[in-house]
């Protein structure tokens, strides 16, 4: 966990032992349900943790706002989110039962009490949010449509989707017809991993 003290020095104690339960929890769930490739679960806290947290580095939540995670998986980048932002709702969710349970499990056992998990398609909730977060579920054009009226209305500038992307996205912005901003993980983080690594933000205007 060090890598995670070395870009976040202003962790307290308790996130840090957090941060800790989470890796042996995810490992522990990882072992039945194959959350992520079992080649990076050496890598969990750099490549699944740390990758998480570099939406932290563009955007910080305000407290009391609450932010959907769309297609969690095993619980990312939500739970190492809520656990930055104790003071944020998360919203986790996925169409994959069994993951669900996984990461309700997870958020239980580390008394994350600011995290709640649901088996739904995200096209199918009602609830409104401020802001919206997922890693590479989908090209943007798609992903757009099923969060586009999923915002609280009366958002400010920073309200709006923080998308975790990989490679060259010019195509693929210019497909979405979205007014996009690219942020570079390797401006944050020096590990060869972010290289290629880019947190995509839309504001949530966009979807009007």
């Amino acid at each position: 966990m060090d890598i995670l003290n070395h870009y976040f020095p202003n962790l307290t104690d308790h996130q840090r032992q957090l941060f800790q339960q989470l890796e042996t929890e995810f490992r522990g769930w990882n072992e039945r349900l194959n959350l992520v490739a079992r080649t990076d679960v050496d890598n969990l806290a750099e490549r699944h943790f740390l990758h998480s947290l570099g939406i932290a580095k563009v955007i910080e939540f305000v407290p009391g706002s609450s932010v959907l995670d769309v297609g969690t998986g095993g619980g990312l980048p939500g739970l190492p989110l809520a656990i930055l932002f104790p003071e944020v709702k998360f919203h986790l969710v996925d169409s994959i039962g069994k993951k669900i349970r996984a990461v309700q499990e997870m958020a239980q056992a580390l008394h994350l009490s600011n995290v709640t998990a649901e088996q739904i398609r995200a096209e199918q909730l009602r609830p409104k949010y401020d802001y919206v977060v997922s890693r590479a579920v989908a090209r943007l054009a798609t992903f757009h449509t099923w969060i586009a009226h999923r915002y609280k209305p009366h958002g400010n500038a920073t309200t709006g989707l923080y998308y975790l992307k990989g490679g060259d996205l010019t195509e693929e912005i210019q497909e979405a017809g979205l007014p996009a901003t690219e942020y570079n993980l390797k401006d944050f983080f020096t590990e060869e991993f972010f290289e290629t690594k880019k947190v995509v933000f839309v504001p949530a205007t966009a979807a009007k």
